[in-house]
């Protein structure tokens, strides 16, 4: 990485006065009748009993506020700014805040809750909880600085939230602008590097046709092949995988004991790599029978670089989904049975047992989900189907919904656009994961091949009735359609698009193809969650990222790509590194030390760095395949800043929003550039626990106003699935080609035409022709196609 010029020493980041609240210590009287201080109101929601008083045990002066909670079934009670023009105070942008308090309390489920108003149309929402102050017999201060004030924020109101049975007592409120202002950032690369960042080809190849990529705990990258899509290594039974090690440059090939081919995988709590399933047996030569699934499951661990058999699972599940619970389980659905049907049944991996429940200890639904559906965790346990999926149509009904596993019901969300063409599309769950907004990227349909769209969709889930609403139109590139690069053009966009979230909160949107398996889309740009745009015309990744490509974050805050398989066959060993804009932003903020490595949900933690940061967060390495990782997530570490090198970062009490695991840390500096990550592992006690039965902070009115819930299939062994599900006419050439089954609609329906479109793509110039020949390639009948 480029050296950059350091910057100036930076000021110190402080708050100071003047305090921005009125009445912050309860001594003014609410207006005669009322029943709370000035400038003070009751506040919350849910299912308990409470009470509010004004009491003369004061921390200061002669008053303070009790709130009490004597029963909960959810939901929470504060006492909140109250929030008009009078009241709560103003903001600006961009700024930062310390928010402080002393307070007592017998209970541990307190939070500091934050509400922002929209300038524009004066409406106030719930923004984000900020810490979980500790139990604390006498009086004791918290204080914690927000993050960056949204745009379109002009005022904020917050209180200190009690929501578990017990007394909080709270006095001497204060809210200071933090004062520091960040040093212009020095550009330590080109003009155009420090705009669009740079992308480098490495020396070494990729040994393996890897389409699997997993960021281990100690940094290094897993790639598993299988057979990599080669049945002539499927018949020799060869089978790979590959550890690369950024340190060095070098790639290790590892024993691979199954064809862990278009298999699933995650992250256990531990940092082992739970995979599942894979492949059992290509599709014959005419394509009577495709691809069936294994049962098979393994563990990979880091530390020895080694495979080791769980017990099968219930049935195979070619392409399944895999999402890790709050308590640790990991969940999977859909994909192929071995007998290529599609498969039914959910799968549930104990994390206290170690193994796969059989079939009876786990709730069913009976459900098909089609291939690697992107299947996201909800702050409360509940799963969001996103629409995003593998091969041919959504599913049934709106193409997106939310699964209750405790109830056994799956209910439809509207306002996913085109559900039947969001194959091969990405769906990330964006920084940071408190705010429950899911954005969907792109996509097509390998069944009728349109070309790929440029939609974006976005939810938040944290509305009553959540629906997606359409997102701006994804940045357009250039595209190779056989013929060299030219611009897109209308509504192009594409499939098989990766997602990555980066350190400074932003998505890296890159690879990706026009049509399925062909026609690579050479374009990149950042999503901005806070203003909901896209930053176009990053530079592009020079090699071609379409079918089984995979982009990833690496420790180092740079992005890894691997892999592309076209439909001809070819795999392409090249590995590209793009270096985003941050890191020519000049010296980097360091992590100098991190007191504990193992992290507790609600713990505060203590780091020191060697200058004053903006922000602290969680990112979840990666878990990628096929556009899909459903498990990626930046969590928010909201900061109490101690002075300008010592920092104490406040942990989530809630495991469904960090699920147990090894997590990248990073400090970022208010200019956007990362540190390099340090390793932590988040569990502790509440992740043994089911995570449903423990109180969760502020979930106020979350997604529990939805239509009802659809009629479930009755029980059944599997759905029928097409053989030609992946899009592919088995008629010609080996199982390793993908002609496909419907070509692109610029392409005429003649001979010549779709010849000279397969010749244009690199496909062999003679196929065989396997028994009949469905597209009319074989036009002088010598047994071989054009």
């Amino acid at each position: 990485m480029t050296g950059g010029a350091l910057l100036t020493a930076p000021q110190q980041a402080t708050a100071g006065p003047p305090n921005l609240l009125t009445n912050a210590g309860f001594e003014t009287a609410g207006a005669p009748g009322a029943d709370m201080p000035s400038c003070w109101s009751k506040s919350g929601w849910g299912d308990n009993d409470f009470t509010f008083a004004t009491v003369a045990d004061a921390h200061s002066g002669t008053k303070a506020m009790k709130v009490s909670l004597t029963r909960r079934v959810n939901g929470d009670r504060k006492a909140l700014v109250t929030e008009n023009t009078a009241c709560a105070p103003s903001v600006t942008p961009g700024k930062q805040y310390d928010l402080s308090a002393w307070y007592k309390s017998n209970t541990p489920d307190v939070s500091v809750t934050v509400f922002r108003r929209e300038a524009t149309t004066g409406a106030w929402q719930y923004w984000t909880d900020l810490q979980n102050p500790p139990v604390s017999a006498g009086w004791a201060r918290t204080e914690v600085r927000t993050p960056a004030v949204p745009p379109n924020t002009d005022k904020i109101a917050w209180g200190l939230s009690v929501y578990g049975v017990g007394t909080l007592t709270t006095d001497d409120y204060a809210l200071e602008e933090v004062g520091a202002v960040p040093p212009q950032p020095t550009c330590s690369g080109t003009a155009e590097e420090c705009a669009k960042g740079k992308w480098e080809v490495i020396p070494a190849k990729n040994p393996v046709r890897s389409m699997h990529a997993v960021v281990l705990k100690n940094g290094k990258v897993l790639l598993i092949a299988g057979s990599g899509n080669d049945i002539a290594q499927f018949n020799a039974g060869t089978f790979t995988s590959a550890v690369y090690d950024p340190a060095n440059g070098s790639f290790k090939t590892v024993p691979t004991p199954v064809d862990m081919f278009c298999s699933g995988h995650v992250q256990l709590a531990d940092g082992r790599v739970l995979v599942m399933s894979g492949n059992k047996g290509y599709p014959s030569a005419d394509g009577k029978i495709g691809y069936q699934g294994l049962k098979d499951s393994y563990v990979f661990d880091p530390a020895t670089e080694a495979y080791t058999k769980t017990n099968d699972m219930n049935g195979g599940h070619w392409y399944p989904s895999a999402t890790v619970l709050g308590n640790g389980d990991v969940i999977s659905f859909g994909g192929l049975k071995e007998d290529s049907t599609g498969n039914v049944t959910a799968e549930k991996f104990s994390a206290a047992q170690n193994k796969w429940l059989p079939m009876n200890e786990v709730n069913q639904t009976w459900s098909y989900w089609g291939l690697y559906p992107s299947m996201i965790l909800m702050q409360d346990g509940r799963l969001f189907y996103s629409g995003s999926h593998t091969f041919g149509n959504g599913t049934p009904g709106t193409g997106a919904s939310v699964y209750n596993y405790d109830a056994n019901t799956v209910t439809d969300v509207p306002g996913l656009r085109n559900k039947d063409q969001r194959d091969e599309s990405a769906s990330v769950l964006l920084p940071p994961a408190q705010d429950q907004r899911v954005l969907t990227i792109g996509g097509g349909n390998n069944e009728t091949n349109p070309a790929a769209n440029r939609i974006t969709d976005i939810i938040d889930l944290k509305k009553p009735s959540p629906a997606y609403t359409a997102g701006p139109d994804l940045p357009q590139g250039l595209v190779d359609t056989g013929a060299g690069k030219r611009p897109q053009t209308g509504a192009e966009g594409k499939m098989y698009v990766s997602a990555v979230l980066l350190p400074d909160g932003k998505v890296l949107e890159t690879g990706g193809g026009l049509h399925d398996r062909a026609d690579p889309v050479f374009e990149a740009s950042f999503f901005d969650p806070v203003t909901n745009t896209y930053q176009a015309g990053l530079a592009a990744d020079p090699i071609p990222r379409t079918y089984h490509s995979a982009s990833f974050l690496m420790p180092d805050g740079r992005v890894m790509s691997v892999g592309d398989n076209p439909g001809n066959g070819t795999y392409n060993h090249n590995v590209s590194i793009y270096t985003p804009p941050y890191l020519f932003k000049g010296a980097r903020p360091q992590i100098t030390s991190v007191i504990d490595t193992q992290w507790v949900y609600g713990d505060t933690q203590r780091i020191t760095v060697n200058r004053p940061v903006a922000k602290a967060e969680l990112i979840r390495p990666a878990a990628v395949t096929h556009s899909s990782d459903p498990n990626q997530r930046f969590v928010d570490l909201p900061m109490t800043v101690v002075n300008g090198t010592t920092i104490d970062l406040n942990v989530t009490s809630n495991p469904n929003l960090a699920p147990p695991g090894w997590y990248m840390l990073f400090a970022v500096d208010a200019n956007g550039v990362p540190s390099i990550a340090q390793w932590v592992h988040v569990g502790g006690a509440p992740a043994l626990a089911a995570a449903e039965e423990q109180p969760s902070a502020h979930q106020h009115t979350f997604a529990d106003k939805l239509g009802p819930a659809k009629a479930n299939p009755g029980k059944r062994d599997s759905v029928p699935v097409a053989p030609s599900v992946a899009g592919c006419d088995r008629h010609y050439g080996t199982v390793n080609l993908c002609v496909p089954t419907r070509f692109p609609a610029e392409v005429k329906e003649t001979t010549k035409a779709r010849c000279d479109w397969l010749a244009a793509h690199q496909y062999p110039k003679r196929m065989k022709v396997n028994g009949s020949d469905p597209l009319r390639l074989d036009a002088d009948r010598d047994g071989y196609a054009c």
